[in-house]
Formats: C-alpha cells, structure tokens, sequence
C-alpha cells in the first residue's frame, strides 16, 4: 500500500470499529498525538488511549475534505464526528502521519480546542434537544 492508502485503510478500520486491524498498521513504537495534549509513545500506550475513549464514544466518523503526501508523510484534513450517549462532536481536524514500511510511526493531530470544548458542553444538549 502507499502511505495514503495505509493512512486511508487505518481510519477506515477505526471507522468500521475494527480496532485490530486498524492497530496492525501502527508500529510498535508509533507516537500519536493530539496536539495540544501529550504524546502516547508506543502501540500499547495508544491502545490505552482509545479503550479510555471508547467509554465514552460509540461510533467514529471521518468525513474526507484534503489528503496528500509528499514520500513517506500523509497529510490529511477532515471532519471527525464522534458520538456516544451523550456526545456529539464533530471538529475539524489536521493530522500528519508519517509512514515506515508500511506501519504508520507518527499521527499527530491538531483541531480547535475552544471549538471543542465549546461542542463537549453543547453536545449533550444539542442531542437532548434532537439536533443531532
């Protein structure tokens, strides 16, 4: 695969909740990010990152505007939306993955954060409310 179509292929798995294949295309010592927030450093710690947002979250969204590359590094701009009882977030999001023999070894992400916090405290109403 090119490192788009790993990059692709690893946000769809996520999308489809199919986390083991979506983790299969992590390296073992990837660094992921959600800027401002500190890195997790290695697969295991991202796994732990994830089981703590699947308590809150249950399903996840990508809504595709830009992807390119340039070599081994993927940039993408997109809309995530995920939901859960009593969430409802869907932010913009800029993230850089860089791609090693086929195994994502650096996501990091940047969105708002006032935008945010501003849909966490709307969301549960927004939803209460049927608007979304």
């Amino acid at each position: 695969m090119t490192p788009i179509e790993t990059v692709q292929s690893f946000l769809s798995a996520l999308e489809r909740s199919e986390r083991d294949a979506a983790f299969a295309l992590l390296a073992d010592d990837v660094v992921y990010q959600n800027v401002p927030f500190p890195a997790d450093k290695g697969k295991a710690a991202v796994m732990r990152t994830f089981a703590r947002f699947e308590k809150v979250m249950t399903s996840f969204e990508v809504q595709w505007k830009n992807i390119a590359a340039n070599g081994d590094i993927v940039l993408t701009e997109r809309i995530d939306v995920l939901k859960g009882p009593m969430l409802h977030l869907d932010i913009w999001v800029c993230g850089t993955f860089e791609v090693k023999n086929g195994k994502i070894v650096l996501w990091r992400d940047y969105f708002d954060l006032a935008q945010v916090t501003s849909k966490l405290v709307t969301g549960p109403i927004r939803k209460l409310l049927g608007m979304v």
